[in-house]
C-alpha cells in the first residue's frame, strides 16, 4: 500500500515531459498502461479506507429519518476531497522510481 496521504502531486493539470515518462520503459504507451494501472490501484485504496471510516460514523436505520451535522463526517470529506487525483499520484510514483513492474513476456524467456 503507498502512503497517498503523503503525496506531493499537484492537483492541477500540468503538461509533462513525455521523454521522463517513458524512459524507464523506453515506450510511451507501455508507461501510460503502467501508470493507468498503478492509478486503478491507488483508487482503490482510497475508496477502501474511506469506507472503513466511514463505517465507524455507522447509521442505525432508526436513526435515517433525523438529518444531523456530524463534523468528524465532514472534515473527513474534506480531506479526501482536497487529495490529488489516483492518476496524478500514480505519475508522481512512477517519475519517483517508486513503481515497481516487470514484462511477463521477458520473464517466459528467461526460463
Amino acid at each position: 500500500m503507498s502512503d497517498f496521504k503523503k503525496a506531493t502531486a499537484p492537483r492541477e493539470i500540468q503538461t509533462q515531459d513525455h521523454n521522463a515518462i517513458d524512459a524507464q520503459t523506453g515506450n510511451i504507451y507501455e508507461a501510460i498502461s503502467i501508470i493507468g494501472k498503478r492509478a486503478v490501484m491507488v483508487g482503490e485504496e482510497i475508496k477502501q479506507e474511506i469506507q472503513d471510516k466511514l463505517e465507524e460514523f455507522g447509521v442505525s436505520n432508526e436513526m435515517l429519518e433525523e438529518i444531523f451535522e456530524n463534523r468528524e463526517q465532514i472534515e473527513l470529506s474534506r480531506f479526501y476531497e482536497a487529495l490529488p487525483k489516483p492518476t496524478a499520484i500514480a505519475l508522481e510514483e512512477w517519475l519517483s522510481g517508486k513503481v515497481y513492474f516487470r514484462r511477463p513476456e521477458s520473464d517466459d524467456a528467461e526460463k
